[in-house]
């Protein structure tokens, strides 16, 4: 080869590189918007200067579907048929977020769900909120891996008393529960130990709500704000406490919110583990899609 054109080929070569980096840059970038768009920045409301909507105000508001997960494994015979319910095989769970992505649902968190409900702010379109119960390590393992893969983030409410715990069944360990906090999940309350809310005493507000807060707060370093009612179940007269104790807000299941506390009466459904995904599209828009008069 002429020793006049090697500078010529090297610039070529450069060029040639340079634009294949770019590039692979785009695609990379591209890929990245593609994932962001599943994630809504936390939307900043100057609480101190807005007017908090009253209760006939929030119970107005259009619900947004809250989603609730238990144990996703695959059923043995020892299960009975109740807690069918409360399983959901892996393959299928990861159906049903598939669908969700392609049906172009963008998950929320409690404080977006909050200041849209206080303040009006505004929420992705198609919110949806994914929540899991009780610690179990499959949350962590298969539910907090298959969100990722669509760009979703979850809420856990935990029950401390199971933390670390081995046996027929795993639970999270505080390590588990750190990561989901330092990945943008949000980490909130489920009681120590599954008591029935509607059954608390007096000391049950510190075993069962301080004690656990405390103890959360130590492992994400964030205030626990959220708080899940055991089997769905709460006592109107008693609501009051919950804010008195630090809390923002709480979720039932499916039954009618309390007109005195919205906020503290907030709906969700369990997918149960019979459903398709074509089965838990409908059973969201059934249950949600619709305004209180």
């Amino acid at each position: 080869m002429d020793k006049h054109l090697k500078p010529a080929t090297h610039i070529l070569l450069s060029i040639l590189f340079l634009g294949s980096f770019s590039l692979a840059c785009s695609s990379n970038k591209q890929k990245e918007k593609i994932v962001a768009t599943s994630t809504i920045k936390e939307v900043k409301i100057d609480s101190a200067n807005t007017k908090p909507a009253d209760n006939k105000t929030i119970l107005a508001r259009r619900e947004v579907p809250v989603l609730c997960y238990h144990q996703i494994r695959n059923n043995i015979a020892s299960d009975s048929k109740r807690a069918h319910d409360d399983i959901i095989a892996p393959d299928k769970f990861k159906d049903h977020m598939k669908m969700l992505a392609d049906s172009g649902y963008h998950s929320i968190l409690p404080d977006q769900l909050y200041n849209y409900l206080v303040y009006g702010a505004k929420l992705p379109e198609k919110p949806i909120m994914i929540t899991f119960d009780d610690t179990d390590e499959d949350q962590f393992t298969i539910g907090n891996t298959t969100l990722k893969k669509h760009g979703f983030k979850g809420v856990y409410f935990i029950m401390t008393v199971s933390i670390g715990r081995k046996g027929r069944i795993n639970y999270m360990t505080k390590e588990q529960i750190k990561q989901l906090s330092d990945e943008g999940n949000t980490i909130a309350s489920h009681t120590y130990d599954h008591k029935n809310f509607a059954q608390f005493t007096d000391a049950d507000w510190t075993t069962q709500i301080d004690e656990p807060t405390k103890k959360l707060e130590e492992i994400t370093g964030k205030k626990v704000a959220y708080f899940a009612y055991p089997y769905g179940v709460f006592k109107a007269s008693t609501l009051h406490k919950l804010k008195e104790h630090g809390f923002k807000a709480a979720f039932i299941l499916s039954t009618a919110r309390d007109e005195n506390y919205p906020l503290y009466t907030l709906r969700r459904i369990i997918d149960p583990g019979r459903y398709t995904a074509k089965n838990l599209y409908y059973s969201i828009n059934k249950s949600f899609n619709k305004t209180k008069s």
